[in-house]
Parts: structure tokens; sequence; C-alpha cells
């Protein structure tokens, strides 16, 4: 595995080519979101939840992780980090936020 920071400029790009399996039904994965903070800590947001797509529209500056029932928003990202392994499969997304709370997103 590798982690690798995503430069602003590719992330609607990335997130798009990544979203397409699952806008399809091509393929189910989870995800997992945690949000880290220093004034709550580590707080759960969802558990291993069916994948359905992450986008990053760049108009609103606004990254949407959608998991069934939920869509979840990250405003104005300074930052994101993958992981992905040796064939490009994304294991686990961290976003800092401008106000410095870290989230993560692990996939299986």
């Amino acid at each position: 595995m590798s982690v690798k920071k995503l430069e602003k400029r590719v992330w609607k790009s990335y997130f798009n080519s990544l979203s397409k399996p699952y806008m399809h039904k091509e393929r189910t994965d989870y995800a997992e979101i945690r949000v880290f903070s220093n004034d709550i800590g580590a707080q759960p947001e969802t558990q291993w939840l069916p994948l359905e797509g992450i986008t990053y529209d760049d108009r609103d500056d606004l990254l949407e992780v959608m998991v069934e029932h939920l869509d979840h928003l990250v405003f104005h990202p300074e930052e994101i980090y993958v992981d992905e392994t040796t064939d490009g499969h994304v294991m686990t997304l961290e976003i800092v936020r401008k106000d410095g709370v870290k989230e993560i997103i692990e996939l299986r």
C-alpha cells in the first residue's frame, strides 16, 4: 500500500473515476467514516455501510461521501490523502478540513 497526497486540481476527476463502478452497480464496497478533532476526540459517523460514491464539487468546494441512507458532506477540505493498494484499489481516505478536523474514510 502507498499513501499519497492528492493535489486539489485532480480531486474532481479522481473521485469521478472512483465513483463510476458504484454508480453503475459494478461493485459494492463498504465504508466506515470517523471524525477526529481535539474537541470531541474520535467519533464514528458510520459503521460499514454500502458505499454509493464519492464526489468533489469544485464550485462549492465540497466533498460528498454517499453511503446507504446518508450523504456525508465535508465542506472546504484543505488536504486529501489516499492509501491505495498496488493495483490502485482505495483502502483509506484522510481528509483534513479547514478547521483542522480530520475525517477518515475506510473502504473494504
